[in-house]
């Protein structure tokens, strides 16, 4: 028998819930509805659901705490969320995405709009892991330790701009666009503005210092990563 995406709903409006639980089912979901924090908690802990349905406005613990306290746990930290939410915000929306949920669906919404945006988040795929040690010139990335050296000499990097050099130097001389880079990196689950890549390029050729040369930007096409850069001075990103 196909296996039926157990989703979990956190709403506190039954009206609400019970229509978003009819329509999952008739599209091959198996709903499960919960009340509050503890009743999502309590399901969670039973059985883990395939993706989370939470509400913004919840009694007790809001739907950002919630989503705040899962990604911390390691047992449910990978399990997609979509927000739910009456708020339209631009921070609103923000803050429900850095607390680590994957989408958020404003209300109303059609029906329609809620299961692309769930069957998208399960479709997801997450971004390349560092395991492995890369060597490009003088340049050394040590997934497993989560360190990087040029000509032998440690360099400090942050969490973000160390994935993406890893990726780089996984696929040397080959030309990313931005949108390649968000997937592979960040994971195509995520929702950020290609510009941001930009901000990481630059402060990941910041902290190479020297070594920043290597990666180089193709006008029109995105970045890429080299052995032999030209001996020019680096484009800002």
């Amino acid at each position: 028998m196909k296996h039926q995406p157990r989703i979990l709903i956190v709403e506190d409006e039954p009206a609400i819930a019970e229509l978003i639980a009819v329509n999952l089912r008739h599209n091959g979901f198996s709903p499960v509805w919960a009340e509050d924090g503890d009743a999502a908690q309590r399901e969670i802990d039973a059985v883990l659901p395939d993706a989370i349905l939470l509400d913004w406005m919840l009694p007790g613990q809001s739907g950002v705490a919630l989503a705040r306290r899962w990604r911390a746990d390691a047992r449910t930290k990978t399990i997609p969320i979509v927000m739910l939410t009456a708020r339209g915000d631009e921070t609103d929306k923000v803050s429900g995405l850095d607390a680590g949920a994957d989408d958020y669906v404003t209300k109303p919404f059609s029906t329609h709009e809620l299961l692309a945006r769930i069957r998208a988040v399960l479709r997801r795929r997450l971004p390349e892991k560092a395991e492995e040690t890369v060597t490009l010139g003088e340049l050394t990335l040590d997934g497993a330790a989560h360190r990087v050296s040029w000509k032998g000499r440690p360099l400090k990097i942050g969490p973000t701009e160390f994935k993406l050099l890893n990726f780089l130097m996984k696929h040397p001389e080959r030309v990313h666009s931005r949108q390649q880079l968000l997937d592979k990196v960040w994971g195509d689950h995520v929702f950020i503005e290609e510009r941001t890549v930009d901000v990481h390029v630059k402060r990941l050729r910041e902290s190479l210092g020297p070594g920043g040369a290597l990666v180089e930007t193709v006008r029109g096409a995105g970045y890429r990563i080299t052995a032999q850069p030209v001996g020019r001075p680096q484009e800002t990103a």
